[in-house]
């Protein structure tokens, strides 16, 4: 088993920045690949960003690529998501999910684990 506990969630006004973390607990980090995703109310959960176990290999929604920047610390067993130039479109709960050996995928099929979520609200 996989826990994970997002953070860094919060209110913003459009055109500023959060980093949300997802700190993992259970196995050895290092060995999982790891998504973020996200889910407006009324909406399905989309992909947002993805990073591989291995080489850190990374990967961006369209709507997000040139703003958001995933990032993980292996020693922390934590992965980040550095979000600048938000957008009210970005408001969403904000959900991180695991793999084993995961290449940071955009399918929600391809994770195992997720977390409970993050609140992140952009006012216009």
């Amino acid at each position: 088993q996989v826990q994970l506990v997002e953070s860094g969630g919060g209110l913003v006004q459009a055109g500023g920045s959060l980093r949300l973390s997802c700190v993992a607990s259970g196995r050895t980090f290092s060995n999982y690949g790891m998504g973020w995703f996200r889910q407006a109310p009324g909406k399905e959960r989309n992909f947002v960003a993805g990073i591989s176990w291995i080489a850190s290999n990374t990967n961006y929604a369209e709507s997000v690529k040139g703003r958001f920047t995933i990032s993980r610390d292996n020693a922390k067993t934590t992965v980040y998501l550095q979000m600048n130039s938000l957008r009210p479109e970005d408001t969403a709960v904000y959900y991180c999910a695991a793999n084993f050996y995961g290449l940071g995928s955009a399918s929600l099929s391809g994770y195992t684990y997720w977390g409970q979520g993050t609140q992140v609200t952009v006012s216009s």
